[in-house]
């Protein structure tokens, strides 16, 4: 159950230290398969290095969304093969919209970090990045 804090009347926060990670399936934690070819999801294998990182952050009480492209006809065939292969998990959201280049809008913080072929703990880093300008500037 996700621990949230309620104040002021606005969207709840979770709370100090906790991290709420929406982390891709296709191309990420697994080979990258397309919505258009579903029997390959039931075979495919998961890397190494996600499963251990993910079952890691879950462990340490972190909130874990699989956030994919794959559509809601296909979720049961994504519930099952994460659970087949021992992913810990607390919710799966279909339907990201297709084709990359995202560019989140929200009222909360918002960290994007891009895969690259290694699932490790993450580091800080200083990036440039776009952002709303603001009142005076």
């Amino acid at each position: 159950m996700m621990e949230l804090e309620y104040k002021d009347h606005i969207s709840p926060i979770l709370k100090d230290g906790v991290k709420n990670y929406l982390i891709d399936i296709d191309g990420t934690i697994t080979e990258d398969v397309p919505n258009e070819e579903p029997e390959r999801m039931v075979t495919c294998e998961p890397f190494h290095d996600a499963l251990e990182t993910i079952n890691k952050w879950y462990d340490e009480g972190h909130q874990i969304c699989f956030f994919t492209s794959r559509t809601e006809n296909l979720k049961q065939i994504t519930i099952d093969w994460l659970d087949k292969h021992g992913f810990k998990y607390h919710s799966v959201l279909c339907g990201k919209p297709r084709g990359g280049n995202y560019h989140w809008i929200d009222n909360h913080l918002v960290r994007a970090t891009r895969y690259k072929g290694k699932f490790t703990d993450l580091v800080e880093k200083q990036v440039t990045i776009e952002v709303f300008k603001e009142d005076g500037e």
